[in-house]
C-alpha cells in the first residue's frame, strides 16, 4: 500500500504513486502518493495559515518536542535504519550512524529553542542615544520550504526540520522523489512526539510540480536546499525577495603534507573517498601528496581501496555500495574515460554494472579535467603530488567549489598558514574534509553555497531581527 502525504493535517492520498526500487538490485522497497497541482497548493495554504500556532510555542514546547523525537529515532534506530539502506542504498553500518547523528541534531536543536533570545543595545555609546534603552529579539521568519537530497533521506532532513521547529516556523517538506520513505516516518514521529498537525507538511514529487511552486510561492519566506549546483541556481534565480540558503557540494581536497603521519592519513582517506559510494558532499575527490610521500601514501592508499568491501548495503562490512542510478554512474564513468584519454592514469577500480562502480584511484590528472573540478559525487578520487605549500594550496583553490578541505601535517605553523590561505568554508587539520558533527556551523563559499547549517546557525538563517528602543528623556 502506498505511503500518503500528510496534508493540512491529515493523511492524503492522490492520483498519482511513485515507485521507490533499490539502487542495489532494483527491488521494489514502496511506494509513495505524488503531489499534484492542486496538493501542493493546499499545503502551502496550510503552511501558511499554520504561522501563528507554531509561533505561539512556548521554547519549552518546542525543545520538548524535538527531545521527544530525538528518543524516538533512538527507539526505532534499527527499522530507520534499514529504510535508510533500503531505499539510499546506503550500507547498513552507515545507515545506523546516520540515525545516531540525527538523533543528535534534533537534540542539538532543542538545545536552540530553549536559549533563542535576543541582546541588550547600548544605544547610549551613540551621542543622541542618552537615556535610551532596547534590544533585539528574534521572531519566526515564517513558513520554511525545505528541500533534501537523497544521500541523507534522515540527516539532511534534520537539519532543516530541525532548526524550523526550534524558530517556531511550519515546515513544507519536499524529500528526494527516490528516498522518500524516511521523510515518511520522520513526520510520523513528529507527529507522536507532539508536533502540532498543522506544523509540517509533505510533499513528494518532482521539481517541476513540488519545487517550483514552493520556490516561486509569495507565502514561502525561506527556501533551504541543498543538492546540485544547477538547481540552486535555478531555485535563487526564481526565488525572488524570499531568504534562500543553500549547500550545493563541491569536490572536497585532502592535502598530505611532507610531515603528515600517513598511518594516521590513510584510513581516514579512504573513509572520506568512499563512504556512501563516495555521494556525499564533502567526500574527497582530490588528494594532493608532498613529492616526498606520494609512492608511499600512493602504495598504501591503494592496497587500502583494493581491500575494501563492495557490494550489497545490506552486509555491515560493506564500504562501497551502489550509487542512486545507473544514469549516475554512466556519468561519471564517462568522465573517467575522458581523464584516461587525457593522460591520467587508472590505478584500480573503474568497472561498473548497473548502479555499482568500483571505487575508483586515478592519478596523472589535472585541474582541467571534469574529473577534477567538477563534482563527482561517486566513489572515485584523484591523486597529485606537489611541492610545496603555496603550490598546493594555490591548486587547492584553484576550483569552483569551496565546501572544506582537510590538511595532515604536525606543524602548527603549516596549519594555521593552511586555513588562513585555503578558500573554503571549513579546514579539517589531522582529519578528512568529510569530518561533520551536527552542531558545527556547515557551509561553503564560492559554488558550494550561500548561509550555513548547524542547529545555532540555521536558526539564526530561520528568524528575523526585530529592534526595539525606548525613548526614557
Amino acid at each position: 500500500m502506498a505511503k500518503k502525504l500528510f496534508i493540512n493535517g491529515h493523511w492524503q492520498e492522490t492520483s498519482e504513486t511513485i515507485t521507490v526500487r533499490s539502487p542495489y538490485d532494483g527491488k521494489v522497497v514502496g511506494e509513495m502518493y505524488a503531489a499534484t497541482p492542486l496538493v501542493v497548493a493546499d499545503a502551502i495554504n496550510a503552511a501558511w495559515d499554520a504561522r501563528k500556532a507554531m509561533a505561539r510555542l512556548t521554547a519549552a514546547e518546542r525543545g520538548a518536542i524535538l527531545d521527544r523525537l530525538s528518543a524516538l529515532l533512538v527507539l526505532h534506530r534499527e527499522e530507520i535504519a534499514a529504510t535508510i539502506t533500503a531505499e539510499a542504498g546506503k550500507g547498513i553500518a552507515f545507515s545506523r550512524g546516520e540515525v545516531d547523528r540525527s538523533a543528535e541534531t534534533f537534540k542539538f536543536a532543542a538545545d536552540e529553542a530553549r536559549r533563542l533570545c535576543g541582546e541588550l543595545i547600548p544605544y547610549d555609546a551613540a551621542v543622541s542615544g542618552k537615556n535610551r534603552f532596547g534590544y533585539y529579539k528574534r521572531y519566526p521568519i515564517g513558513v520554511i520550504a525545505a528541500i533534501t537530497p537523497f544521500n541523507f533521506p534522515l540527516n539532511l532532513v534534520a537539519h532543516k526540520v530541525g532548526p524550523a521547529i526550534a524558530a517556531g516556523c511550519p515546515i513544507l517538506l519536499k524529500p528526494a522523489s527516490s528516498t522518500p520513505l524516511t521523510s515518511h516516518r520522520l513526520v510520523e514521529l513528529l507527529l507522536e512526539a507532539g508536533l502540532p498537525a498543522c506544523g509540517i507538511q509533505l510533499l513528494v514529487g518532482s521539481g517541476r510540480v513540488v519545487g517550483n511552486a514552493l520556490v516561486e510561492s509569495d507565502k514561502v519566506h525561506m527556501v533551504t536546499f541543498t543538492g546540485s549546483p544547477a538547481v540552486g541556481l535555478e531555485i535563487r534565480a526564481k526565488a525572488g525577495i524570499k531568504k534562500v540558503t543553500l549547500e550545493l557540494g563541491s569536490n572536497s581536497a585532502a592535502i598530505i603534507h611532507e610531515d603528515a603521519d600517513v598511518t594516521q592519513a590513510l584510513p581516514r582517506c579512504v573513509i572520506g573517498a568512499f563512504a556512501n559510494s563516495g555521494q556525499v558532499c564533502i567526500s574527497i575527490q582530490r588528494i594532493y601528496i608532498h613529492r616526498s610521500r606520494y609512492q608511499e601514501f600512493r602504495d598504501a592508499f591503494i592496497a587500502a581501496v583494493q581491500a575494501a568491501q563492495v557490494g550489497n548495503p545490506a552486509d555491515e562490512k560493506t564500504l562501497v555500495g551502489p550509487m542512486i542510478n545507473a544514469s549516475e554512474v554512466e556519468r561519471v564513468a564517462g568522465w573517467i574515460d575522458d581523464a584516461v584519454r587525457q593522460g591520467a592514469t587508472l590505478l584500480c577500480g573503474g568497472k561498473r554494472s548497473g548502479t555499482m562502480l568500483e571505487p575508483t584511484v586515478l592519478e596523472n590528472t589535472t585541474e582541467a579535467m571534469d574529473i577534477v573540478s567538477e563534482e563527482a559525487f561517486a566513489p572515485v578520487v584523484s591523486l597529485m603530488a606537489y611541492d610545496t605549500l603555496d603550490e598546493v594550496i594555490e591548486r587547492v583553490n584553484n576550483s569552483q567549489f569551496g565546501l572544506q578541505a582537510g590538511i595532515f601535517t604536525r606543524d602548527i605553523k603549516t596549519a594555521f598558514y593552511a586555513i588562513d590561505h585555503l578558500e573554503v568554508g571549513g579546514v579539517m587539520v589531522g582529519d578528512m574534509p568529510t569530518f561533520r558533527v551536527d552542531q558545527m556551523p556547515y557551509g561553503g563559499v564560492k559554488l558550494s553555497g550561500t548561509g550555513r547549517e548547524g542547529a545555532r546557525y540555521s536558526v539564526e538563517e530561520m528568524t528575523e531581527l526585530k529592534t526595539v528602543m525606548f525613548n526614557l528623556n
